[in-house]
Order: structure tokens, then C-alpha cells, then sequence
């Protein structure tokens, strides 16, 4: 089973429904055979880094507000976040263009890292007040996650990876993303949200008995068995 998900590195629900995805995926039988693939998605692609600029401040002004009530909507948040076992600390957050972030996952999924790569950058913006969209930092979550720092460093200082994530949003726009986090199993159902650990499951259990060979018996129907016999 392919599950891919559309999220962006500073969108609080996206990081909230990893870990109610993640806990739907514990109890489900098919476990080792669903594939996760992280796909890009900008919630603001033009976004320039203004150094000193609180998340409440910005928040604030993309809702048309002022800061204190952006504050107002990370602390909803920061309580919602507490429910799934994470800390945001919205205080420290930095508020940055994450396309290189999205190039770094690109690359990270070339070697087999990349929801590991996905939870380290989570992490560094939501509880650490680390920059997500500087080079030298993005090149240190990566090696903390088992990449090579030079390769990290040369394909951000080039566009490696930058049609990739162009082609991410462009799908999105394809399969009708209108906000992240958003699923897709098997290209085949989709669910938009931070949905309950329970919807998760139900998907999950949904998809696996459609796509599971379904047997068929009958007088006359002959076959051969592992063991060389035949009946």
C-alpha cells in the first residue's frame, strides 16, 4: 500500500497528523507493507525571511490581524499539538521559505531517509526555534539523520531537486489540495486533514481488504501446489 501525504514543514497540523497517522499505523496488520512518500506543498510559496519576525506576528497579518492574536492561534494549536505528545514552543519558531527544506526531503528519499528527514525538520521548527530555510542548518539536521553534509550542501547551493517540488505542488493542484496535510492511499482515497487516529484506521483497514487477492473456489477448478502436487 502507497500512502502519500502533501504537508509543509510549518504547518502545525501536518506535524499533528503525522503522529495520529503514525499511532493508526502501529495497530494495523499490514504495517511493513504500506510505503509513506512525504510530497511538497508551500502554504506560502513567496514567503521572504524577515529577520526578527515573530510566527505570531506573521500569522497575525496573513489573517489580518496583529500579533497577539496569531498568538491566540499557535496557543490553540500549542493545546491541540499537547493532545498527540508534542511540545510547540511558537515563542521560538522562525518563520522561513521552506523550499529548500522540501529539496532536502527530495534528497533524503533518495537514500531512504526521508520520514526520518520529515520528524527532524518537524522537530527543529516546532520545539527547537531552529531555522528550517537557512543552508548550514538544513545541512546539520540532515547529517543528524544519516546524510553526508557535502552532498546536503552542494545540492542546496545548486536547484537539485527544485523541479521535483514543483511537480509535488503541481500534483497537488491535480488531485484537488486545497490545504495540507493531505492523503492519498493507493491513488486511490483521499483524506484531508489532521483526521482522528480512528478515520486513519478505518482508511487503512478499507484499502488493505480492496486491494487483498480475493479467493475463489469452485468444483473443476484445478491447480498445482508448492510442494509438486497437483489436484
Amino acid at each position: 500500500m502507497k500512502v502519500e501525504i502533501w504537508s509543509d514543514v510549518v504547518c502545525p497540523f501536518c506535524y499533528i497528523g503525522k503522529r495520529r497517522f503514525e499511532k493508526a499505523l502501529e495497530g494495523f496488520q499490514g504495517k511493513e507493507k504500506v510505503e509513506v512518500v512525504w510530497r511538497s506543498f508551500q502554504l506560502d510559496p513567496d514567503l521572504k525571511f524577515v529577520p526578527g519576525q515573530s510566527v505570531h506576528e506573521y500569522l497575525g497579518k496573513r489573517k489580518g490581524a496583529d500579533a497577539a492574536e496569531g498568538k491566540k492561534m499557535n496557543d490553540y494549536m500549542t493545546d491541540m499539538a499537547k493532545e498527540v505528545g508534542l511540545e510547540y514552543d511558537f515563542d521560538k519558531a522562525i518563520i522561513n521559505n521552506t523550499f529548500d527544506a522540501h529539496r532536502l526531503l527530495h534528497l533524503a528519499k533518495q537514500h531512504g531517509k526521508q520520514n526520518e528527514m520529515k520528524e527532524r525538520l518537524f522537530e527543529a521548527y516546532y520545539t527547537q526555534g531552529q531555522n528550517v530555510g537557512d543552508l548550514d542548518t538544513l545541512v546539520q539536521l540532515g547529517e543528524e539523520v544519516g546524510l553526508n553534509g557535502a552532498e546536503i550542501r552542494e545540492v542546496l547551493q545548486q536547484d537539485t531537486y527544485a523541479q521535483e517540488v514543483q511537480q509535488d505542488m503541481y500534483e497537488a493542484q491535480q488531485v484537488g489540495v486545497r490545504g495540507v496535510p493531505f492523503y492519498v492511499f493507493n491513488n486511490k482515497y483521499a483524506v484531508s486533514g489532521a483526521q482522528p487516529t480512528e478515520l486513519f484506521q478505518e482508511v487503512l483497514d478499507k484499502v488493505w481488504d480492496e486491494e487483498k487477492p480475493q479467493l475463489i473456489t469452485g468444483e473443476g477448478a484445478g491447480s498445482c501446489s508448492v510442494d509438486g502436487t497437483c489436484d
